[in-house]
């Protein structure tokens, strides 16, 4: 299949403090990357690098088969971008905004109109299309912006903290429409602080810190370094802790505050159920039985050291 995206080495420095301390990166083409760290991570620097918006100082990039150094102009008329600084020109009609990045990228006036009008659609733009973006709320700039990024499917897209500001509803619309380019052979990488953004459309995810890279996988995979799943009982009385630790085993890990007591477990179904029997036979009363795996969050927490901003 190859990687659209392929960086080996990669280094760049501000002021000689490092922001990307030798990253290597590989990401199939036809999938999504999420990238992810805390603030000062390096992510959007590597966006930058990638896009050709930045020179790197040491290593070597290459994005849709091109150099991005060698290759600069070659790049960038294989990618799209929605940075987090917003390109929406305030004096033109949100469909005049559209209007006129479809004719940037070569679309006939007819076509860039359609796909106008589509996009306003699919972004819940439509009664706002003919007011000027300077009466946007910030949510509906925000929304303007990225439909403007999704005006043409470039082979390799870059989208960065795409979701920062939107509500639930609207950021359900972006994860479809990233969904629907990389169904039709786009190339995403994502960077976000929302780990259930990334955990509903990477199918790598690459964790860096400090400008490194400590840890990169699927999310199932970084998911199962902590542990794998886990069965979590919480039950009615705080006297019947000790009888469920005894009950779950020795590696049982109390929580009284919450009357919960949780275990590792390797056979998930089989194990649910000796539990449940377990608990009814001692008579143990449980407001609630789960079966649950690592969240993301949890798997950043413990690469890091502290939960995402």
């Amino acid at each position: 299949m190859g990687h659209a995206v392929l960086a080996e080495g990669l280094r760049k420095s501000f002021a000689k403090k490092p922001a990307l301390d030798g990253i290597d990166l590989a990401v199939p083409a036809g999938t999504v990357c999420g990238l992810l760290g805390p603030n000062g991570a390096g992510k959007t620097t590597a966006v930058r690098i990638l896009s050709t918006l930045l020179k790197l100082d040491g290593g070597r990039a290459e994005v849709a088969g091109f150099d991005v150094v060698r290759d600069a102009v070659q790049v960038r008329h294989r990618v799209g971008l929605n940075g987090q600084q917003s390109t929406v020109d305030d004096v033109l009609t949100g469909r005049e905004n559209l209007v006129m990045w479809g004719r940037l990228y070569h679309l006939s006036r007819k076509v860039a109109e359609q796909r106008a009008d589509e996009l306003l659609a699919q972004f819940g733009l439509t009664d706002a299309a003919d007011k000027r973006a300077k009466a946007y709320s910030g949510g509906m700039r925000r929304r303007l912006d990225l439909a403007s990024s999704f005006i043409m499917a470039p082979q390799v897209m870059f989208l960065d903290e795409p979701t920062t500001g939107l509500d639930p509803r609207n950021r359900g619309e972006v994860w479809r429409e990233v969904k629907r380019l990389v169904a039709a052979g786009t190339t995403v990488l994502l960077t976000t602080q929302y780990l259930d953004e990334a955990d509903q459309l990477a199918d790598q995810i690459v964790v860096l810190d400090t400008g490194k890279v400590v840890a990169d996988g699927p999310p199932d995979q970084l998911k199962s370094k902590l542990g794998g799943d886990r069965i979590e009982v919480v039950v009615r009385d705080a006297d019947d802790l000790p009888t469920t630790a005894r009950l779950l085993g020795p590696a049982a890990e109390v929580d009284p505050d919450n009357y919960r007591v949780s275990v590792a477990v390797d056979d998930r179904v089989a194990a649910l159920t000796r539990v449940t029997r377990a608990l009814a036979d001692a008579g143990v009363e449980a407001e609630d039985i789960a079966l649950r795996r690592p969240t993301l969050d949890e798997v950043f927490l413990a690469l890091t050291g502290h939960r995402a901003a």
